[in-house]
């Protein structure tokens, strides 16, 4: 099928936006929010029509996703659904997260990263950098073998690192069957409590791992 113009005003805003960043902007490639605009002058709500074509697997990235872009800047990073044709600009049901369900996951991820933990607002270790939360989409390998995209609570920097990732929810519970009586009873308490301490040994050894290699040398002289 021939892609038809951007430009061509019988198309709604979404897909002559889809069309504009195949033909106008390329992906990988950057474009600032001044030239989506130019591009559209009459269209008042350009920016929300864009954003439209990410619950179609079309991905534009901010500085929120890539924080080496500028505030004004944004990436077409891949191309999803061609939109334009026939019968594929048709939404599908929940996927767009409503406020009421974004307050539900927060509350049931406590408020935190499921990934690193971190929480709203906090500074990373070693770093002057705000987390920032938000909804992100998990692919959870489920025990039939079937893909399932589910919702989670993580901070812009493990959505950025994980994205491509995908949970294997059948090994984690192949592994809990393998697990000694004790420790199937420990990690029960760590799952009771969503939280889990860790020894004086543990915290040293997470320590260690961070130093570069001469001040590793020195610790393991100490240890001898």
């Amino acid at each position: 099928m021939t892609m038809p113009s951007w430009a061509d005003p019988k198309f709604g805003t979404m897909k002559r936006a889809a069309l504009w960043l195949v033909q106008e902007v390329g992906v990988g490639e950057l474009f600032t929010k001044s030239q989506l605009r130019e591009a559209f002058p009459n269209t008042s709500q350009i920016d929300r029509r864009m954003r439209d074509l990410r619950d179609f697997g079309w991905r534009i990235d901010t500085n929120r996703e890539d924080p080496t872009l500028g505030t004004h800047e944004q990436r077409f990073v891949t191309q999803g659904v061609a939109v334009w044709e026939p019968g594929k600009a048709t939404k599908k049901t929940g996927v767009t997260v409503t406020a009421a369900e974004r307050h539900t996951l927060m509350t049931q991820d406590g408020h935190k990263c499921r990934s690193c933990g971190i929480g709203p607002g906090e500074q990373y270790a070693g770093t002057y950098v705000a987390s920032q939360l938000d909804v992100a989409r998990r692919s959870v390998r489920m025990p039939s073998g079937e893909i399932s995209v589910q919702l989670v609570i993580e901070c812009n920097r493990c959505r950025i690192g994980g994205r491509d990732l995908v949970a294997d929810l059948d090994d984690v519970l192949a592994r809990i069957g393998r697990l000694p009586i004790y420790e199937r009873k420990m990690l029960a308490a760590w799952v009771d409590q969503d939280a889990r301490s860790f020894s004086e040994t543990e915290e040293l050894w997470a320590a260690y791992r961070t130093l570069p290699a001469d001040s590793r040398d020195k610790v393991r002289d100490a240890l001898a």
